[in-house]
């Protein structure tokens, strides 16, 4: 995945997810804590290098932390020293789903999950090869799924 796609999901159609999960506000108010839901259905975002994942470097899934669909591997975080856990690609090309976000004044792409809509975060041109990519992504919007027992 290369930013180009990135852009032609935001601007023009994204991926079909493999499921769609669509709860009331209500039901996602009993399921997450008060600061996950501020985050995935409110879209808001923790502060800097606050988060659980920042410096977490466990193998493993991560996975939406509203409907469990997992997001991105362990193999591809990176340490981006942005204050959030960074990513260069989704564990799949329709995990993901892009938007324009045009808000604080400036442009950026922001990140969803594709089944369930959590905000996730935003995605920037500045990561490492081999996408060039950075999924800058919210601690509070994902669970580290390990196998460790």
């Amino acid at each position: 995945m290369t930013w180009k796609d990135v852009i032609h999901f935001a601007t023009n159609q994204n991926p079909t997810p493999d499921r769609t999960v669509l709860k009331t506000d209500a039901e996602w108010k009993t399921q997450l804590t008060e600061e996950q839901y501020q985050i995935t259905r409110l879209k808001g975002t923790e502060r800097a290098f606050t988060g659980e994942h920042c410096s977490t470097y466990k193998t493993g899934k991560y996975n939406c932390i509203c409907c469990d669909t997992p997001l991105f591997d362990s193999s591809i975080k990176f340490n981006s020293n942005s204050g959030w856990p960074s990513f260069t690609d989704p564990i799949k090309e329709n995990a993901i789903k892009y938007f324009k976000d045009a808000t604080h004044g400036m442009i950026r792409v922001e990140v969803l999950c594709n089944a369930c809509d959590a905000h996730l975060g935003h995605v920037f041109p500045d990561g490492p090869e081999p996408s060039g990519l950075r999924f800058c992504v919210n601690s509070a919007s994902i669970v580290l799924e390990t196998n460790d027992k």
